[in-house]
């Protein structure tokens, strides 16, 4: 017997299955292992839609709060500044003005305004509108998304499902206070704004309706801390989360938990120019439609960098920096559909599919043994070697394992086996046509090649396509039968080639067909 190149990469090959395969098969507390998917472990499964008409409103607010900047910062008067679901308007006092307030208008993307003598009223055009819903949607996705990758979850899937809802799925939540709090990171706003208190009024705010606040651009929010206790602010506000560059859990000189944050150089620039006009008054720093603070403005601050202060444990105050790191929600979100998969159900899923693996893998292995003698065995080598190497890749990559990624896994081996069925048949027929051992191998494999690159190659394009456009399960599914064919073209083909070249010699020389082969020579 005689080393060859096939056989070293092959042992090569088994090396790096065994090494890497390890930490998944014994769970052991070191190295990558495979995460188990939803389906598999438990956890939670929820349907969201997505309000964006809310996204409009929250837009059309930026605007007016920057044309109030505009007008402060260049010293330009103004009245009458409001807005609603779908338009700004204000007076410009000084008609010269006009052309100024409309060259920083045109610098706002698919605005549209209209001059009515000194009054200006800007929308949005419809394609704009649009441009703005699907920005809502796809900017949910991905702020959700970061959040839970922030919350410490493994692999969740966050996906938009149709045109205008997103599915999330969250593996390894198992209690109900897990599900709640997860729920609450994905659902919250995280809207963060800084509004000037209406000191002029606020003394009457409990003598007030809603619509009389209105009346005086104002609007009435309740106290975090105590909901009986209202503030009268500044509807516009002075600048809001998009402005927010960080956000960080910290102590107060108490010990109690705040939040840090940081603004941008705009929105520092902003807060420096207002504090500066307006000491002696208050600032509320509102999140969420809920004021956490009012303080007393005693000098202009600059540096952009503020404080959230609330009766919060540490662990509220992490989940709501993480809400303001990743962004505020352009538009709320709401539940649609909520399901729940417990641990005991994934733990029957995983005993199902192991059952189905087992006795498809052990049936193949017997019926090769039967069939084909040793060159059963030796497929059965191979195909044992692409399993270990499957699992070993998926390892290494940190892969989520699902039930549909198991299905991907038996139907693995019987793509891996058929590989070796073919070359086993090709082989055979050479030997009956009597050509000798070392022409039977080479030209089997030879005509055989054909044929398995044809099958596999047709199916890893399927299972791209399934990637590309599946999503969840499907890419589960695509990703296990992905890897374990290209593992398969490794074991199947390679690995008993030189597995063969290895014992041709020996096979010659016994001449007993129907023990290698399981024919009669």
């Amino acid at each position: 017997m005689k080393l060859n190149y096939r056989i070293v990469i092959f042992a090569l090959a088994i090396v790096f299955g065994i090494v890497f395969s390890i930490p998944s098969l014994l769970q052991t507390q070191n190295g990558k292992k495979i995460t188990l998917g939803l389906d598999l472990q438990g956890g939670l499964h929820m349907l969201l839609g997505v309000k964006t008409d809310e996204a409009i409103k929250s837009r059309i607010k930026s605007v007016a709060a920057s044309v109030k900047h505009f007008a402060d910062r260049n010293d330009i008067l103004i009245d009458g500044l409001t807005f609603d679901e779908n338009s700004v308007r204000f007076e410009v006092l000084d008609s010269d003005e006009l052309q100024a307030f409309n060259d920083f208008l045109s610098k706002i993307d698919g605005a549209k305004t209209d001059i009515q003598g000194d009054v200006i009223t800007l929308t949005f055009t419809p394609q704009e509108v649009q441009k703005i819903k699907k920005l809502a949607i796809t900017q949910a996705i991905e702020t959700i998304r970061n959040r839970l990758d922030q919350f410490g979850l493994s692999e969740p899937i966050v996906a938009r499902q149709g045109k205008d809802k997103i599915l999330v799925e969250l593996a390894g939540i198992k209690t109900a206070q897990e599900e709640q709090r997860a729920r609450e990171l994905i659902s919250r706003a995280a809207k963060l704004e800084l509004m000037a208190v209406d000191e002029a009024r606020n003394a009457r705010v409990y003598n007030m309706s809603d619509t009389d606040a209105a009346a005086y651009g104002d609007v009435i929010l309740p106290d975090a801390k105590n909901p009986k206790i209202k503030y009268l602010v500044h509807e516009i506000p002075i600048l809001d989360g998009s402005m927010l560059t960080g956000a960080n859990v910290g102590f107060d000189k108490n010990n109690r938990p705040v939040i840090d944050f940081k603004l941008n150089s705009e929105g520092a620039d902003i807060f420096g120019d207002f504090t500066g006009k307006n000491v002696g008054k208050r600032l509320a720093i509102v999140l969420d439609g809920k004021v956490f603070s009012a303080p007393n403005i005693n000098e202009r601050i600059g540096g952009g960098a503020g404080q959230i202060s609330g009766n919060y444990t540490v662990l509220e105050a992490k989940d709501l920096a993480i809400a303001l790191r990743s962004g505020a929600l352009l538009a709320p979100i709401y539940l649609m559909e909520k399901r729940s998969v417990g641990p005991s159900l994934g733990a029957d899923s995983i005993k199902a599919s192991m059952i189905a693996l087992i006795g498809g893998f052990a049936l193949v292995i017997v019926f090769m043994i039967v069939y084909y003698r040793m060159a059963g065995v030796i497929a059965n080598i191979a195909l044992i070697a692409n399993l270990i190497l499957l699992l070993a890749i998926m390892s290494l990559f940190g892969a989520t394992l699902t039930l549909p990624g198991m299905a991907g896994i038996v139907l693995t081996v019987g793509m891996a086996v058929d590989a070796n069925v073919i070359i086993s048949e090709r082989i055979r027929e050479l030997i009956y046509e009597g050509k000798s051992m070392h022409k039977a191998i080479e030209d089997g494999y030879s005509n055989a090649m054909s044929a398995i690159l044809d099958a596999n190659i047709t199916t890893l394009i399927a299972a791209v396509v399934l990637y590309v456009y599946g999503t969840g399960a499907i890419k589960g599914f695509a990703i296990t039968m992905s890897i374990g064919i290209l593992a398969s073209m490794l074991t199947a083909i390679l690995g008993t080639h030189g597995i063969y070249d290895l014992l041709e010699k020996k096979i010659s020389k016994s001449k007993d067909y129907k023990f290698w082969f399981g024919i009669k020579g």
